[in-house]
């Protein structure tokens, strides 16, 4: 599976990592087990990696769009985009502008600045 997420319950935190060839898809099953998991609102670290190709920039905007229909089921947490290439960076740009839902949402290059940032944001309720 190109898209690998775990997710701690006491941190209310979720780390996902997409690589190699992924597709709209894999992203959805990723919102999807998320949401199953009852982390919707919790802190995100989303990481492209390098290594990532396959969803195309169109994708990652309908796929912006497509968390509209999460956020209605309850509060959705701040993300911290981690996109180290260009290509990356404009993918994740692309789904950042169509995500109509008032959250925290940043994009950086590297990994430890999107940790020190997202260390700051508030973690979400409690899963119950």
């Amino acid at each position: 599976m190109p898209v690998h997420w775990t997710i701690s319950h006491p941190a209310r935190l979720v780390i996902a990592v997409a690589k190699d060839e992924i597709a709209a898809q894999d992203i959805e099953q990723y919102f999807a087990g998320v949401t199953a998991e009852g982390a919707m609102s919790y802190r995100k670290i989303f990481e492209i990696a390098p290594s990532a190709k396959g969803l195309k920039t169109e994708s990652a905007k309908m796929l912006g769009e497509r968390l509209v229909y999460y956020a209605q089921s309850g509060q959705v947490g701040p993300v911290a985009i981690v996109a180290p290439t260009e290509e990356s960076f404009a993918q994740a740009e692309a789904f950042a502008k169509a995500v109509t839902v008032r959250r925290p949402l940043r994009i950086f290059r590297e990994i430890h600045e999107a940790r020190h940032w997202l260390d700051a944001q508030p973690a979400g309720p409690v899963k119950g």
